[in-house]
Protein backbone atom coordinates (compact mmCIF):
# COMPACT_ATOMS: atom_id res chain seq x y z
CA UNK A 1 0.00 0.00 0.00
CA UNK A 2 2.87 2.37 0.74
CA UNK A 3 4.46 1.64 -2.64
CA UNK A 4 1.10 2.12 -4.30
CA UNK A 5 0.75 5.46 -2.56
CA UNK A 6 4.08 6.61 -3.97
CA UNK A 7 2.57 6.04 -7.40
CA UNK A 8 -0.66 7.82 -6.50
CA UNK A 9 1.31 10.86 -5.40
CA UNK A 10 3.56 11.15 -8.45
CA UNK A 11 1.31 13.83 -10.06
CA UNK A 12 0.36 15.40 -6.71
CA UNK A 13 2.52 18.56 -6.72
CA UNK A 14 3.35 18.92 -10.39
CA UNK A 15 1.26 22.12 -10.47
CA UNK A 16 3.28 23.76 -7.62
CA UNK A 17 6.49 22.36 -9.13
CA UNK A 18 5.83 24.09 -12.45
CA UNK A 19 4.16 27.29 -11.19
CA UNK A 20 7.13 29.64 -10.79
CA UNK A 21 9.10 28.74 -13.92
CA UNK A 22 6.31 27.87 -16.35
CA UNK A 23 2.65 28.39 -15.50
CA UNK A 24 2.78 31.82 -13.80
CA UNK A 25 4.78 33.52 -16.61
CA UNK A 26 3.05 31.67 -19.48
CA UNK A 27 -0.48 32.22 -18.19
CA UNK A 28 0.23 35.63 -16.58
CA UNK A 29 -1.10 34.58 -13.17
CA UNK A 30 -1.19 36.71 -10.04
CA UNK A 31 -0.28 35.18 -6.69
CA UNK A 32 -3.93 34.67 -5.77
CA UNK A 33 -4.66 33.05 -9.16
CA UNK A 34 -1.64 30.76 -8.81
CA UNK A 35 -2.82 29.77 -5.34
CA UNK A 36 -6.31 29.12 -6.72
CA UNK A 37 -4.91 26.95 -9.51
CA UNK A 38 -2.80 24.93 -7.10
CA UNK A 39 -5.60 24.66 -4.55
CA UNK A 40 -8.13 23.44 -7.13
CA UNK A 41 -6.86 19.89 -6.72
CA UNK A 42 -7.50 20.05 -2.99
CA UNK A 43 -10.93 21.57 -3.71
CA UNK A 44 -11.86 18.65 -5.97
CA UNK A 45 -10.66 16.28 -3.29
CA UNK A 46 -12.70 18.10 -0.65
CA UNK A 47 -15.91 17.82 -2.69
CA UNK A 48 -15.55 14.10 -3.39
CA UNK A 49 -14.03 12.65 -0.24
CA UNK A 50 -17.13 12.89 2.02
CA UNK A 51 -18.96 10.45 -0.25
CA UNK A 52 -16.04 8.25 -1.29
CA UNK A 53 -14.48 7.79 2.15
CA UNK A 54 -17.86 7.27 3.85
CA UNK A 55 -18.70 4.60 1.27
CA UNK A 56 -15.80 2.56 2.64
CA UNK A 57 -17.96 1.79 5.70
CA UNK A 58 -20.35 0.01 3.31
CA UNK A 59 -18.27 -1.51 0.51
CA UNK A 60 -14.71 -2.75 0.22
CA UNK A 61 -12.44 0.32 0.03
CA UNK A 62 -10.38 -1.56 -2.56
CA UNK A 63 -13.09 -0.99 -5.18
CA UNK A 64 -13.09 2.78 -4.59
CA UNK A 65 -9.30 2.78 -4.63
CA UNK A 66 -9.19 1.24 -8.11
CA UNK A 67 -11.70 3.73 -9.55
CA UNK A 68 -10.08 6.72 -7.85
CA UNK A 69 -6.62 5.84 -9.16
CA UNK A 70 -7.97 5.66 -12.72
CA UNK A 71 -9.69 9.08 -12.42
CA UNK A 72 -6.53 10.63 -10.93
CA UNK A 73 -4.48 9.47 -13.92
CA UNK A 74 -7.20 10.72 -16.31
CA UNK A 75 -7.32 14.23 -14.78
CA UNK A 76 -3.53 14.54 -14.90
CA UNK A 77 -3.47 13.56 -18.58
CA UNK A 78 -6.22 16.11 -19.29
CA UNK A 79 -4.09 18.86 -17.69
CA UNK A 80 -1.07 17.95 -19.81
CA UNK A 81 -3.05 17.84 -23.04
CA UNK A 82 -5.70 20.54 -22.75
CA UNK A 83 -4.99 23.08 -19.98
CA UNK A 84 -4.45 26.54 -21.49
CA UNK A 85 -5.07 28.93 -18.59
CA UNK A 86 -6.35 29.36 -15.07
CA UNK A 87 -9.86 27.95 -15.44
CA UNK A 88 -9.14 25.02 -17.76
CA UNK A 89 -6.13 24.15 -15.60
CA UNK A 90 -8.19 24.38 -12.42
CA UNK A 91 -10.88 22.12 -13.90
CA UNK A 92 -8.36 19.44 -14.91
CA UNK A 93 -6.59 19.70 -11.57
CA UNK A 94 -9.91 19.38 -9.74
CA UNK A 95 -10.70 16.18 -11.67
CA UNK A 96 -7.32 14.78 -10.63
CA UNK A 97 -8.14 15.83 -7.06
CA UNK A 98 -11.47 13.98 -7.21
CA UNK A 99 -9.56 10.88 -8.26
CA UNK A 100 -7.09 11.29 -5.41
CA UNK A 101 -10.05 11.49 -3.03
CA UNK A 102 -10.75 7.91 -4.05
CA UNK A 103 -7.15 6.92 -3.42
CA UNK A 104 -5.73 8.41 -0.22
CA UNK A 105 -8.27 7.96 2.60
CA UNK A 106 -9.89 4.90 0.95
CA UNK A 107 -6.35 3.53 0.76
CA UNK A 108 -5.93 4.12 4.49
CA UNK A 109 -9.28 2.40 5.13
CA UNK A 110 -8.30 -0.52 2.89
CA UNK A 111 -5.12 -0.84 4.94
CA UNK A 112 -6.74 -0.61 8.39
CA UNK A 113 -9.47 -3.07 7.35
CA UNK A 114 -6.74 -5.63 6.70
CA UNK A 115 -4.70 -5.04 9.86
CA UNK A 116 -5.14 -7.24 12.94
CA UNK A 117 -7.15 -5.78 15.84
CA UNK A 118 -5.30 -3.48 18.22
CA UNK A 119 -3.24 -0.33 18.03
CA UNK A 120 -2.49 0.35 14.37
CA UNK A 121 -0.61 3.56 15.12
CA UNK A 122 2.73 2.61 13.57
CA UNK A 123 1.23 1.06 10.43
CA UNK A 124 -0.98 4.11 9.88
CA UNK A 125 1.98 6.42 10.48
CA UNK A 126 4.12 4.53 7.94
CA UNK A 127 1.34 4.90 5.38
CA UNK A 128 0.78 8.61 6.09
CA UNK A 129 4.50 9.37 6.22
CA UNK A 130 5.09 7.69 2.86
CA UNK A 131 2.86 10.50 1.55
CA UNK A 132 5.81 12.83 2.03
CA UNK A 133 8.24 10.63 0.11
CA UNK A 134 5.70 10.51 -2.71
CA UNK A 135 5.44 14.31 -2.69
CA UNK A 136 9.24 14.57 -2.84
CA UNK A 137 9.33 12.28 -5.87
CA UNK A 138 6.55 14.35 -7.44
CA UNK A 139 8.57 17.55 -7.02
CA UNK A 140 11.70 15.84 -8.37
CA UNK A 141 10.17 14.13 -11.40
CA UNK A 142 7.85 17.04 -12.22
CA UNK A 143 10.66 19.62 -12.30
CA UNK A 144 13.18 17.39 -14.07
CA UNK A 145 10.77 16.46 -16.85
CA UNK A 146 9.45 20.03 -17.20
CA UNK A 147 12.96 21.49 -17.45
CA UNK A 148 14.01 18.99 -20.13
CA UNK A 149 10.82 18.29 -22.09
CA UNK A 150 8.34 21.05 -21.15
CA UNK A 151 5.67 21.33 -18.49
CA UNK A 152 3.04 19.41 -20.46
CA UNK A 153 5.32 16.38 -20.58
CA UNK A 154 5.65 16.58 -16.78
CA UNK A 155 1.91 15.95 -16.42
CA UNK A 156 1.82 13.18 -19.00
CA UNK A 157 4.75 11.33 -17.43
CA UNK A 158 3.52 11.58 -13.85
CA UNK A 159 0.03 10.42 -14.87
CA UNK A 160 1.48 6.91 -15.04
CA UNK A 161 1.98 6.93 -11.25
CA UNK A 162 -1.62 6.31 -10.11
CA UNK A 163 -1.65 3.13 -12.18
CA UNK A 164 0.81 1.69 -9.64
CA UNK A 165 -1.78 2.10 -6.88
CA UNK A 166 -4.44 0.69 -9.19
CA UNK A 167 -2.31 -2.43 -9.61
CA UNK A 168 -1.51 -2.70 -5.88
CA UNK A 169 -5.17 -2.38 -4.90
CA UNK A 170 -6.25 -4.95 -7.49
CA UNK A 171 -3.91 -7.44 -5.81
CA UNK A 172 -5.46 -6.98 -2.34
CA UNK A 173 -7.65 -9.76 -1.00
CA UNK A 174 -11.33 -8.70 -0.88
CA UNK A 175 -12.74 -7.64 2.50
CA UNK A 176 -16.37 -7.08 3.45
CA UNK A 177 -16.73 -4.26 6.00
CA UNK A 178 -19.06 -4.60 8.98
CA UNK A 179 -22.52 -3.13 8.26
CA UNK A 180 -22.59 0.62 9.00
CA UNK A 181 -25.44 2.25 10.87
CA UNK A 182 -27.31 5.36 9.74
CA UNK A 183 -27.35 7.32 6.50
CA UNK A 184 -24.41 7.60 4.11
CA UNK A 185 -23.47 11.21 4.86
CA UNK A 186 -24.53 11.32 8.50
CA UNK A 187 -21.56 12.98 10.24
CA UNK A 188 -23.45 13.76 13.46
CA UNK A 189 -21.94 10.78 15.36
CA UNK A 190 -18.48 11.85 14.20
CA UNK A 191 -18.95 15.46 15.31
CA UNK A 192 -20.20 14.31 18.71
CA UNK A 193 -16.97 12.37 19.18
CA UNK A 194 -14.95 15.32 20.52
CA UNK A 195 -11.83 13.18 21.04
CA UNK A 196 -11.70 12.42 17.32
CA UNK A 197 -12.76 15.96 16.34
CA UNK A 198 -9.75 17.46 18.11
CA UNK A 199 -7.47 15.49 15.79
CA UNK A 200 -9.67 16.33 12.77
CA UNK A 201 -9.50 20.09 13.42
CA UNK A 202 -5.80 19.89 14.31
CA UNK A 203 -5.23 18.12 11.01
CA UNK A 204 -6.95 21.02 9.25
CA UNK A 205 -4.44 23.46 10.77
CA UNK A 206 -1.61 21.11 9.80
CA UNK A 207 -2.85 20.91 6.18
CA UNK A 208 -3.19 24.69 5.91
CA UNK A 209 0.49 25.06 6.78
CA UNK A 210 1.70 22.01 4.86
CA UNK A 211 -0.05 22.71 1.58
CA UNK A 212 0.70 26.42 1.83
CA UNK A 213 4.44 25.83 1.98
CA UNK A 214 4.35 23.00 -0.57
CA UNK A 215 2.55 25.22 -3.06
CA UNK A 216 5.02 28.07 -2.67
CA UNK A 217 8.36 26.45 -1.69
CA UNK A 218 9.64 26.43 -5.29
CA UNK A 219 8.61 30.08 -5.81
CA UNK A 220 10.17 31.09 -2.47
CA UNK A 221 13.50 29.50 -3.24
CA UNK A 222 13.40 30.94 -6.76
CA UNK A 223 13.17 34.36 -5.05
CA UNK A 224 16.07 33.50 -2.72
CA UNK A 225 18.49 32.33 -5.44
CA UNK A 226 17.56 35.27 -7.67
CA UNK A 227 18.98 37.56 -4.96
CA UNK A 228 21.78 35.25 -3.79
CA UNK A 229 22.87 32.68 -6.44
CA UNK A 230 23.41 29.24 -4.94
CA UNK A 231 24.11 25.66 -5.95
CA UNK A 232 20.98 24.77 -4.00
CA UNK A 233 18.38 25.02 -6.75
CA UNK A 234 14.59 25.08 -6.18
CA UNK A 235 14.49 21.46 -7.40
CA UNK A 236 16.97 20.32 -4.72
CA UNK A 237 15.37 22.34 -1.95
CA UNK A 238 11.78 21.24 -2.71
CA UNK A 239 12.82 17.58 -2.98
CA UNK A 240 14.81 17.55 0.27
CA UNK A 241 12.12 19.57 2.06
CA UNK A 242 9.53 16.96 1.07
CA UNK A 243 11.41 13.72 1.77
CA UNK A 244 12.46 14.88 5.25
CA UNK A 245 8.76 14.76 6.11
CA UNK A 246 8.74 10.96 6.15
CA UNK A 247 11.19 10.43 9.05
CA UNK A 248 9.80 13.54 10.76
CA UNK A 249 6.27 12.13 10.73
CA UNK A 250 7.41 8.74 12.06
CA UNK A 251 9.51 10.32 14.82
CA UNK A 252 6.68 12.70 15.67
CA UNK A 253 4.33 9.76 16.19
CA UNK A 254 6.88 7.99 18.38
CA UNK A 255 7.19 11.18 20.45
CA UNK A 256 3.41 11.28 20.76
CA UNK A 257 3.35 7.68 22.00
CA UNK A 258 5.84 8.59 24.74
CA UNK A 259 4.65 12.07 25.78
CA UNK A 260 0.96 11.90 24.92
CA UNK A 261 -0.56 12.95 21.61
CA UNK A 262 -2.01 16.32 22.60
CA UNK A 263 1.16 17.47 24.35
CA UNK A 264 3.56 16.32 21.61
CA UNK A 265 1.44 17.66 18.73
CA UNK A 266 0.98 21.05 20.39
CA UNK A 267 4.72 21.36 21.07
CA UNK A 268 5.49 20.61 17.42
CA UNK A 269 2.93 23.16 16.20
CA UNK A 270 4.24 25.96 18.44
CA UNK A 271 7.78 25.23 17.27
CA UNK A 272 6.71 25.24 13.63
CA UNK A 273 5.01 28.62 13.99
CA UNK A 274 8.14 30.11 15.55
CA UNK A 275 10.36 28.78 12.74
CA UNK A 276 7.95 30.11 10.07
CA UNK A 277 8.05 33.58 11.59
CA UNK A 278 11.85 33.47 11.70
CA UNK A 279 12.13 32.43 8.04
CA UNK A 280 9.75 35.22 7.06
CA UNK A 281 11.72 37.81 9.02
CA UNK A 282 14.97 36.68 7.35
CA UNK A 283 13.55 36.06 3.87
CA UNK A 284 16.01 38.44 2.19
CA UNK A 285 19.06 36.76 3.72
CA UNK A 286 21.48 34.42 1.94
CA UNK A 287 20.89 30.67 1.43
CA UNK A 288 23.52 30.02 4.12
CA UNK A 289 21.16 31.59 6.66
CA UNK A 290 17.88 30.28 5.27
CA UNK A 291 18.87 26.68 4.46
CA UNK A 292 19.28 25.54 8.10
CA UNK A 293 15.98 27.19 9.00
CA UNK A 294 14.20 25.51 6.08
CA UNK A 295 15.66 22.15 7.12
CA UNK A 296 14.24 22.65 10.62
CA UNK A 297 10.92 23.74 9.13
CA UNK A 298 10.94 20.65 6.89
CA UNK A 299 10.94 18.61 10.11
CA UNK A 300 8.42 20.61 12.16
CA UNK A 301 5.76 21.00 9.44
CA UNK A 302 5.08 17.24 9.00
CA UNK A 303 6.07 16.00 12.47
CA UNK A 304 2.46 16.19 13.68
CA UNK A 305 0.91 14.47 10.64
CA UNK A 306 1.21 10.81 11.61
CA UNK A 307 0.24 11.49 15.22
CA UNK A 308 -2.86 13.42 14.14
CA UNK A 309 -4.07 10.79 11.66
CA UNK A 310 -3.31 7.76 13.83
CA UNK A 311 -4.93 9.57 16.77
CA UNK A 312 -8.04 10.11 14.67
CA UNK A 313 -8.25 6.44 13.61
CA UNK A 314 -7.82 5.25 17.20
CA UNK A 315 -10.37 7.73 18.62
CA UNK A 316 -12.94 6.97 15.90
CA UNK A 317 -15.84 4.63 16.55
CA UNK A 318 -15.05 1.52 14.42
CA UNK A 319 -18.59 1.55 13.01
CA UNK A 320 -18.09 5.10 11.71
CA UNK A 321 -14.38 5.00 10.98
CA UNK A 322 -14.88 5.61 7.25
CA UNK A 323 -17.09 8.63 7.99
CA UNK A 324 -14.52 9.93 10.49
CA UNK A 325 -11.77 9.56 7.88
CA UNK A 326 -14.04 11.36 5.40
CA UNK A 327 -14.52 14.34 7.70
CA UNK A 328 -10.81 14.29 8.62
CA UNK A 329 -9.88 14.49 4.96
CA UNK A 330 -12.58 17.01 4.06
CA UNK A 331 -11.46 19.44 6.76
CA UNK A 332 -7.80 18.86 5.93
CA UNK A 333 -8.04 19.43 2.20
CA UNK A 334 -10.48 22.32 2.56
CA UNK A 335 -7.82 24.11 4.55
CA UNK A 336 -5.14 22.90 2.12
CA UNK A 337 -6.89 24.78 -0.68
CA UNK A 338 -7.33 27.78 1.61
CA UNK A 339 -3.65 27.74 2.59
CA UNK A 340 -2.43 27.76 -1.02
CA UNK A 341 -4.75 30.65 -1.89
CA UNK A 342 -4.16 32.63 1.33
CA UNK A 343 -0.41 32.70 0.76
CA UNK A 344 -0.97 33.92 -2.79
CA UNK A 345 -3.22 36.71 -1.51
CA UNK A 346 -0.62 37.66 1.11
CA UNK A 347 2.09 37.78 -1.55
CA UNK A 348 -0.02 39.99 -3.81
CA UNK A 349 -0.98 42.33 -0.96
CA UNK A 350 2.59 42.81 0.26
CA UNK A 351 4.36 43.43 -3.03
CA UNK A 352 4.46 40.17 -5.00
CA UNK A 353 6.78 37.12 -5.03
CA UNK A 354 9.82 39.28 -5.88
CA UNK A 355 9.50 41.23 -2.59
CA UNK A 356 11.06 40.18 0.71
CA UNK A 357 8.24 41.85 2.65
CA UNK A 358 5.73 39.70 0.74
CA UNK A 359 7.46 36.52 1.90
CA UNK A 360 7.52 37.87 5.46
CA UNK A 361 3.74 38.25 5.22
CA UNK A 362 3.33 34.80 3.64
CA UNK A 363 5.24 33.01 6.40
CA UNK A 364 3.27 34.96 9.01
CA UNK A 365 0.08 33.54 7.47
CA UNK A 366 1.55 30.04 7.77
CA UNK A 367 2.39 30.65 11.44
CA UNK A 368 -1.12 31.90 12.18
CA UNK A 369 -2.66 28.86 10.51
CA UNK A 370 -0.71 26.25 12.46
CA UNK A 371 -1.34 27.99 15.80
CA UNK A 372 -5.02 27.13 15.41
CA UNK A 373 -4.05 23.48 15.92
CA UNK A 374 -3.22 23.67 19.65
CA UNK A 375 -6.45 25.61 20.17
CA UNK A 376 -8.43 22.74 18.60
CA UNK A 377 -6.63 20.14 20.69
CA UNK A 378 -7.21 22.11 23.91
CA UNK A 379 -10.92 22.39 23.07
CA UNK A 380 -11.10 18.65 22.41
CA UNK A 381 -9.47 17.76 25.69
CA UNK A 382 -11.62 20.20 27.64
CA UNK A 383 -14.82 19.01 25.96
CA UNK A 384 -13.95 15.36 26.57
CA UNK A 385 -13.07 15.99 30.26
CA UNK A 386 -15.15 18.98 31.46
CA UNK A 387 -13.90 18.59 35.00
CA UNK A 388 -10.33 19.20 33.89
CA UNK A 389 -11.08 22.36 31.89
Amino acid sequence: MCLGQLGSLLPHVVVPATLAAFLIPEWHLSGAQAGLLSGSGAAGYMLAVPVLATLTDRIDARRILIAGSAVSAFGTVLFGLFATGLWSGALCNAIAGIGFAGAYMPGLKALTDRLPPGDSSRAVTLYTSSFSLGVGLSFLVGQLVAENFGWRAAFLVTAVGPLVMLTASALLAPVTPKPAAGKLLNFAPVVRNTSAMGFVLGYGAHCFELYGIRTWIVAFWTFVVAKHPSVLTPLIVSFVFSILAMPASILGNELALKLGRHRAISAVMFTSAAVALLIGALSDQSPWVLTPLLLIYALTVPADSGALTSGMTIAADPVNRGATMALHSTVGFSLSALGAWALGVALDAAGGPASASAWTAAFAVLAFGILLGPVALYWSRAASSPGRA
